[in-house]
């Protein structure tokens, strides 16, 4: 699911090239990827050993290396790409909003990818359901035999993540202000993530939220400050 996501996503930014959406020619697009390819990983991973099961990883330390096993979070390869992506933008004089607009939209279909991954996978699922369309992982039973149905809260996600990219995609060659598509992003992002948190099985809380819906409580505040000064 990452490679169909890398692939769109690199397919996406050198059409933007080649119709001067963006002043990068493909050997710079590609060194681009890699590094923001490199920063999504370790990043994603890192934040997942630290916030997420931390005290595991800190008894089974050389299982930190292998992140193919699961354990990626989301906030953690976002917020490391952005900041590789700034570093990228100062190195070769490039608006990082306008970079950030450009590449925001095949990311949010890339992140409906990684949710088709994680059904695939069985993992992150929801809170047991009586809905007709409850899954059950993996075999599990309750305390009397019966089997557990679930929220399949990953295509929920995926779900929302195609709306998202639908709405980034409508609005991607309007004449909007640098940072606005980002903005845009990150704001509806926190907004689904945070609902779907109610039914999504928690996996770790700061209080009394959960800690994804920490962490978009800051997503949210700068996509919105974003979309007020655009």
């Amino acid at each position: 699911m990452y490679v169909f996501a890398f692939l769109f996503a690199l397919w996406y930014v050198k059409k933007a090239s080649k119709e001067g959406k963006i002043n990068l020619n493909d050997e710079q697009i590609d060194s681009f990827f890699l590094w923001l390819t490199i920063a999504l990983i370790v990043g994603a991973r890192l934040f997942a050993v630290f916030f997420w099961d931390f005290s595991y990883y800190a008894q089974h330390p050389f299982e930190v290396f292998e992140f193919w096993k699961g354990g990626l979070s989301f906030h953690g390869g976002l917020v490391a790409m952005f900041l590789t992506a700034f570093w990228l933008c100062k190195k070769h004089n490039i608006s990082f909003l306008h970079l950030a607009d450009i590449f925001i939209v095949p990311l949010a279909l890339g992140q409906a990818f990684g949710r088709i991954g994680n059904f695939i996978n069985g993992e992150l699922y929801g809170i047991p359901t009586l809905l007709p369309w409850g899954v059950n992982f993996y075999n599990e039973l309750d305390a009397v035999g019966n089997f557990v149905f679930r929220h399949p809260s990953q295509l929920y996600e995926m779900l929302y993540d195609v709306v998202i990219f639908s709405v980034l995609w409508r609005l991607k060659d309007k004449k909007l202000k640098k940072g606005f598509l980002f903005g845009l992003f990150l704001v509806l992002y926190a907004v689904f993530r945070t609902l779907t948190e109610f039914i999504r099985a928690p996996e770790g809380m700061i209080g009394s939220l959960t800690i994804s819906q920490a962490f978009n409580i800051p997503m949210f505040v700068v996509g919105l400050w974003l979309l007020r000064r655009r």
